[in-house]
């Protein structure tokens, strides 16, 4: 197996098996084929051989053509069992809601999971509580205690501890919420978003005022000016980094299921919006292995594309899930998220620059391909094993709509530590840099781009000195002697104008049936105005939410240029 030394170095660190002293009990090898074998076993559920779907699996992810999810990789075929990634768990306005949903919470987390929880429903700050005569302290205290719980589950877990807590716009406590992590210290193991609504947009667009609104009451709590809540956004983002944002009407607008319920959160990066107790198995595709003599081989990709629907179509009934009520909804809406990774990758082995035209249109093209190839797939499973149970009523239940396994086939996810086991660019993002340092849990992991070191061995002006630039650096500005169109191929994200990771981002959303996570890169000299450019292009661009990130903003990076500390 072609395994890098980091893939390695993660894979020991995390997801091959250990015995009871901590030692690793099992190879790669082993673990792909502990993987293949606990999915395939749902074939049996369909009348079909197990052991012939077991070594089509193996092949796919011992290929490294697709990697499920880092839950999938560690849980398979294990007591605990448990193989989704995202998870959406509701906290309704009562104690006993809030700290049901935390003890949920800690079983999700526990298994390597990631749970998203939208606090809107929870009474504001000095509201009444009526049971008690006292006044209530409002969602971002509970979002603390959440936090403080997390810290002492991710002590055991297998990986670091993972929330999205999102808040609504107009609810009255937003400032306070959107604030809150320009201390460091507060809610480290939380990504936090505002759900922002059409009509939050709107009164930005014509610098008017909107309504604040009480959850338990739902009577108006006061009136604020737009403006001046999306300035405390941009700060605080410019900041910090946090918060992002999500369009929440927008992503109801793509509700497959709207008799089901509504969106109110996503997984902790924003890829997957999920009902109330929903759960999302997502797995992405390494492009990187289908580039044939400069072309895109289709035929592979279609025929891979198919394989990994049917795995994480049976990975939803392999599953042992937390809870009866997320195993109900999981197989009453059978979601799946099929991604990618290696896209920058593949952009360099077809000389393409990542923010280039050429670029955006093949995203474009690439993903129409996946997202109707997936769909196709996800009819052939449903002349077999049925349409997804709450079809009815589905907005696939219409004349000329696909009678379909799956209530969504894709999803871009970040593909953080997958990426390094693939030994390729992650998610859809451009290279970070040429060369860096990167901490997974606490293994620091030392990278420098293979195309690049081939590349410029190609071109006969790979030295020893160009390397020890290059890795000071971590990009090709001021670095002499290296050709313009070398340079173009390797701009790293810092080095690419916001306006062209949204363009990317929207190339990959047209056609993803739920989200797509991807960072908005601004170099540390970037101001608040280019933040708020960023979040009303991506608004006007068509995106389901956004992160932006402001190199060198937020203390503890991941990921870091090799010469910095």
């Amino acid at each position: 197996m072609e395994l890098s030394e980091n893939a390695l170095k993660v894979l020991h660190a995390r997801y091959l098996l250990k015995d009871e002293t901590g030692r690793v009990v099992e190879s790669p090898k082993e673990m792909f084929g502990r993987v293949a074998r606990a999915v395939a076993r749902a074939e049996e559920l369909y009348g079909d051989s197990p052991r012939a779907w077991e070594e089509r699996f193996f092949d796919l992810l011992s290929e490294l053509r697709f990697l499920p999810n880092s839950p999938t990789l560690m849980n398979a075929g294990k007591s605990m069992g448990q193989l989704a990634a995202c998870f959406v768990l509701p906290v309704e306005d009562s104690m006993q809601s809030i700290f049901d949903t935390l003890k949920n919470a800690a079983l999700i987390l526990q298994s390597g999971g990631g749970t998203g929880f939208s606090f809107s429903r929870l009474r504001p700050k000095a509201d009444i509580v009526r049971s008690t005569g006292g006044i209530a302290s409002g969602p971002v205290s509970f979002m603390k205690i959440y936090n403080t719980a997390t810290d002492v589950i991710k002590q055991g877990g297998a990986r670091r501890g993972a929330n999205m807590g999102i808040l609504r716009v107009d609810h009255p406590d937003i400032l306070e919420f959107i604030r809150v992590k320009r201390s460091f210290a507060e809610l480290a193991n939380f990504n936090i978003s505002v759900a922002v609504t059409d009509a939050f947009m709107e009164a930005l667009e014509r610098d008017g005022e909107y309504d604040l609104v009480n959850p338990r009451s739902g009577r108006t709590a006061g009136v604020v000016r737009a403006r001046s809540v999306f300035d405390e956004i941009v700060t605080s983002a410019w900041e910090t980094g946090d918060p992002g944002v999500v369009f929440i009407d927008r992503i109801n607008r793509a509700n497959p299921t709207p008799l089901i319920g509504s969106f109110e959160s996503t997984n902790p990066c924003g890829e997957q919006p999920l009902l109330p107790y929903e759960a999302c198995v997502l797995g992405s595709l390494n492009l990187s292995k289908y580039e044939r003599g400069g072309e895109i081989d289709l035929a592979a990709l279609g025929a891979d594309v198919r394989l990994a629907v049917r795995f994480l179509d049976d990975t939803i009934d392999a599953n042992i899930y937390p809870l009866p009520a997320i195993e109900r909804m999981h197989k009453g809406n059978r979601k799946i998220g099929l991604g990618v990774m290696g896209w920058a990758d593949l952009l360099i082995l077809l000389g393409i620059p990542y923010n280039h035209r050429k670029a955006f249109e093949l995203a474009r093209r690439v993903m129409r391909f996946i997202r109707d190839t997936s769909r196709e797939a996800s009819v052939e499973l449903a002349d077999k094993r049925g349409v997804f149970p709450n079809f009815t009523g589905s907005v696939f239940d219409a004349p000329g709509m696909p009678r379909v396994r799956n209530a969504t086939t894709t999803t871009i996810a970040p593909t953080g530590t997958l990426a390094t086991i693939a030994d390729c660019s992650s998610g859809i993002e451009p290279l970070f840099a040429i060369a860096y340092k990167r901490l997974v849990l606490d293994t620091a992991l030392e990278e420098v781009n293979r195309h690049f070191v081939r590349i410029v061995r190609e071109q006969g002006i790979y030295s020893e000195a160009l390397m020890v630039e290059v890795l000071k650096r971590g990009m090709l500005k001021g670095v002499k002697g290296v050709p313009a169109e070398v340079r173009r191929l390797f701009r790293t994200a810092l080095e690419i104008p916001p306006e062209d990771h949204i363009e990317m981002q929207a190339a990959f959303q047209e056609f993803t049936d739920n989200a797509v996570s991807k960072t908005i890169n601004l170099p540390v000299r970037a101001t608040r105005d280019d933040v708020a450019r960023a979040y009303l292009l991506a608004y006007r661009k068509g995106l389901k939410g956004v992160t932006v990130f402001r190199y060198g903003a937020k203390r503890g990076t991941l990921v870091k240029f090799v010469d910095t500390d």
